[in-house]
């Protein structure tokens, strides 16, 4: 099993139980064991999502959103973030695309931070993380309610273990994009 990433598990299908449109779709799907047995679990499937960490000239304030997350019924503080869901998008694009629907910013250049599993115990739900840098301001392109009332607020990025620490940040791709940023820009671990 050494060098094999699956530890020799073997996934064999998915039967579909549930299709959400284009958002997601729920399986049943079979794997084969190390040991030939076969087991099945449920799985949430999805195109997968890009975030981005819109850092402004300064090199340590970040645009993020606050938006209304209705499967938990609250306002979460959050780094901005979209699907997949354009066909034949690049993932920096859809990043560049969503800087401007949620923050109304240009960025320069887009730099890959982490590729993060966010749930991997349900679903293969993956969100590509990037870094903004050489923000211009083009005015937001709202989509949907949750975008047409959230706020853009700024954050330093020397604040974000004390957010992590009190509960202010929860979303897990934002506190990871933080992190990764500060470390990229020499901010701390």
């Amino acid at each position: 099993m050494a060098g094999d990433p699956t530890g020799g598990f073997r996934h064999l299908g998915d039967e579909v139980v549930y299709s959400g449109g284009r958002r997601m779709r729920v399986v049943r799907a079979t794997f084969a064991a190390p040991d030939g047995s076969t087991f099945t679990r449920d799985v949430v499937r999805t195109q997968g999502a890009v975030a981005v960490v819109p850092l402004l000239d300064d090199g340590e304030t970040v645009l993020l959103v606050r938006q209304y997350r209705g499967p938990l019924d609250a306002l979460l503080l959050e780094i901005p973030a979209g699907l997949l869901d354009v066909e034949g998008e690049e993932p920096a694009d859809c990043a560049r695309r969503e800087l401007v629907e949620e923050v109304g910013c240009t960025a320069d250049e887009v730099t890959l931070l982490a590729h993060a599993h966010v749930a991997a115990g349900i679903s293969d739900h993956t969100v590509t993380i990037y870094l903004g840098t050489g923000l211009t301001e083009v005015g937001q392109d709202l989509q949907g309610p949750e975008e047409e009332h959230m706020t853009v607020e700024r954050l330093s990025l020397r604040d974000v273990p004390r957010l992590v620490a009190d509960g202010t940040l929860t979303d897990g791709k934002t506190i990871i994009g933080l992190l990764a940023a500060r470390e990229r820009l020499g901010l701390g671990p």
